[in-house]
């Protein structure tokens, strides 16, 4: 029988990280939650992602009509390998890293604020700004993505000038990025986006604004009136109550369940305004409070792919030899890093499973343990390749003998002696073990490997 500290210990770790470690699992059921809600909490020395190769990308315009087809191709090449490089670098850090509350935010954070760009340094740079805010002031978060040269250049606001306004960036930043629908009207729209006309970026990548693009008329901007800048219409959005209610709303979806309880968010809502938008504070709240721990919100979520592979990669210790073949995974189960499949970023639930992801999803465990090819190809009908579209078919030939190496030896001296089930499984009264241990040789490999491979290991 599972003891309540430990499924609530289990449910801890998976939503303010992505599940516990090889190393917590031996004394989990010891642990009192606040302990591990201040350890989630500690901040080390933050580290920026870098790349190991120069940045030769974002000296040339490769984009250049004029540029020869080589040069092009070369440019390409690199962009791709950068962009793939960074990618796993995130995953890494969500995997390894001991801050997995920043983590875990900054992933929350990168489909809140979703772009799609090729370049890679600007990628890097709002991945940083994402990383490094995550668990900050919401209001920096968004004045720094904002104007972030990939934000700017994904919803377009560089052709955003005077006279000829470009309304895409001022549309999403009050429906997806903070009040939601409902809360401003299309004139606000327009006058949003006379706001931030002459917003953009050098070639450098540094954020600008270029005045003489910019609208110096008066606007008249959700109720108010004036001769707004961009910084004027933003922190005018953070004063509507509504952006506080949409993320506060957002984060419960996310972090505790798709069923939203309407006066636990509208508490938490009215606490996260007061304090000025400090987002651990209401994270801390969230962890803290004893609905959290409800048999209601325990169990009940999808895991995103990238959360299945992180927390797989955090339960069994692995050497990957070949880390890129990682990203054929991410594409095969449909959530890539750094390529939302649109501004409104990943839908969540129900969405990840289909009949083809939910074969795969059951299958990774004997895949990465070596017991089974990997016999699948992406979908031929998409662009979601950044790059990979001549190279994909080629790494996932290669995944069917994949390099990876599980130091089985050690999973087996951490759960000798105990019920894996408790340990690895949210909701375990549902899972049927006799069945499990029918299709096992009843050693702990085959046990980890088969609980893997059930529907409830999905959730979370």
């Amino acid at each position: 029988m599972t003891l309540p500290s430990l499924t609530n210990n289990k449910h801890l770790l998976w939503r303010a990280g992505f599940g516990a470690g090889i190393n917590q699992f031996e004394d989990l059921h010891k642990k009192d939650i606040k302990g591990l809600i201040n350890d989630l909490f500690k901040e080390e020395t933050f580290l920026f992602i870098n790349y190991d190769t120069p940045d030769i990308a974002e000296n040339v315009d490769y984009m250049n009509d004029k540029a020869p087809a080589e040069k092009k191709k070369e440019m390409q090449r690199i962009n791709r390998e950068q962009n793939e490089e960074l990618n796993l670098n995130f995953l890494d850090k969500m995997v390894n890293s001991k801050e997995q509350m920043r983590e875990k935010m900054a992933f929350f954070w990168h489909g809140h604020f979703a772009s799609r760009v090729v370049n890679p340094k600007f990628n890097r740079q709002i991945l940083n700004v994402i990383r490094k805010n995550a668990l900050g002031n919401f209001k920096d978060l968004l004045f720094e993505v904002s104007q972030a040269p990939a934000m700017l250049n994904f919803l377009n606001n560089q052709q955003n000038k005077k006279d000829h306004p470009n309304e895409n960036f001022a549309r999403e930043v009050m429906e997806l990025f903070t009040m939601g629908r409902g809360n401003y009207t299309e004139k606000d729209i327009r006058e949003g986006a006379r706001a931030f006309t002459g917003w953009g970026f050098d070639k450098e990548g540094n954020f600008v604004e270029r005045k003489k693009q910019h609208d110096e008329g008066t606007k008249t901007f959700l109720g108010k009136t004036g001769n707004f800048t961009g910084t004027d219409a933003l922190n005018i959005i953070l004063e509507q109550k509504a952006t506080s209610k949409f993320i506060t709303t957002k984060i419960y979806k996310f972090f505790v369940n798709e069923n939203v309880d309407e006066t636990i968010v509208n508490k938490l809502s009215e606490s996260f305004y007061q304090s000025d938008y400090d987002i651990k504070k209401l994270m801390k709240d969230i962890f803290s409070s004893s609905w959290f721990y409800d048999q209601k919100n325990i169990g009940n979520r999808i895991k995103s792919p990238i959360e299945l592979m992180a927390g797989m990669m955090r339960t069994l210790p692995m050497n990957i030899q070949n880390p890129e073949n990682l990203i054929v995974y991410q594409k095969l189960l449909g959530q890539m890093l750094l390529y939302p499949p649109n501004v409104a970023g990943w839908p969540n639930g129900k969405s990840w499973i289909d009949s083809s992801t939910l074969m795969l999803r059951l299958q990774v465990p004997q895949i990465w343990s070596g017991l089974r090819p990997l016999d699948y190809r992406p979908k031929e009908d998409d662009d979601l390749d950044m790059g990979l579209k001549n190279n994909t078919n080629t790494l996932a030939k290669s995944f069917k003998n994949p390099n990876i190496t599980i130091d089985w030896a050690r999973v087996e001296k951490i759960f000798n002696g105990k019920n894996v089930e408790d340990y690895l499984i949210q909701n375990s009264k549902s899972l049927d073990m006799s069945s499990v241990k029918s299709f096992s040789d009843n050693s702990v490999k085959m046990n980890v490997i088969n609980l893997m491979s059930t529907p409830e290991y999905q959730l979370m």
